[in-house]
């Protein structure tokens, strides 16, 4: 819970006893400012055995000073590589990526500040949420063509991305949006204005070929495409 800046947290306000009501059967709360005691083997002991790792919201510049290149990240990159699960709510989502999009310590409305490395989970991405809920739909234009070789994903919220390899799959209620410099400079010698592509709940992408998906039903047979914002 260490983007949210406070001092000391409870099971109760970082999250643990909703995680015990959704049946985790062993929560056990990690938090430090001190990158010394991050990088100890006493506090990652936790992360050793662990099948899941949830990093909650705030300003993801305190995760980023906190836990980047220390033993921690490590160890949460270890859960992964043996099959475990990581996830995350805004900063805990963003920080995910190999950019860190509003990771400035001033003000959460600067998208390329004096944060920019995400722990790098997802490479050549940067992610942002929640995006319709706060009109931020265009705010990922700023980064793309400064950076095109970033993908930017931008996240709605009660709306997820599920990622498996090179494939990430809509989970949700809303949208995200997918923004691709190389995509949009094409659309755009067509004479056409693409700055992102909607993705609803259902919808899968390929992070490697930069490429929506076909979509299909048990039975197989394929369906509509999602959206693409013109």
């Amino acid at each position: 819970p260490t983007a949210t800046g406070e001092a000391e947290y409870s099971e109760s306000d970082s999250g643990g006893l909703m995680w015990k009501r959704l049946g985790v059967e062993r929560v056990t709360l990690l938090h430090t400012y001190d990158r010394e005691v991050a990088d100890s083997e006493e506090f990652v002991a936790p992360l050793q055995e662990a099948t899941a790792v949830w990093l909650g919201g705030g300003r993801q510049w305190r995760l980023a000073d906190s836990y980047l290149n220390t033993r921690t990240q490590r160890e949460i990159e270890a859960v992964l590589a043996r099959g475990g699960v990581i996830g995350g709510s805004s900063a805990g989502a963003t920080i995910q990526g190999s950019y860190l999009a509003r990771g400035d310590s001033r003000t959460n409305e600067i998208m390329m500040g004096d944060h920019e490395e995400g722990c790098g989970l997802l490479k050549n991405v940067a992610i942002d949420r929640p995006l319709p809920a706060r009109t931020r739909q265009s705010d990922r234009l700023e980064i793309i063509p400064a950076r095109p070789e970033l993908l930017g994903i931008g996240i709605d919220e009660n709306t997820a991305i599920v990622v498996q390899g090179d494939i990430f799959e809509v989970l949700g209620r809303s949208y995200v949006a997918v923004y691709d410099a190389q995509a949009a400079a094409a659309a755009e010698q067509q004479g056409r204005y693409r700055p992102f592509v909607l993705l609803p709940s259902g919808a899968r992408y390929h992070l490697a070929r930069r490429q929506v998906l076909p979509r299909t039903n048990p039975a197989g047979i394929p369906v509509p495409q999602p959206a693409v914002a013109e």
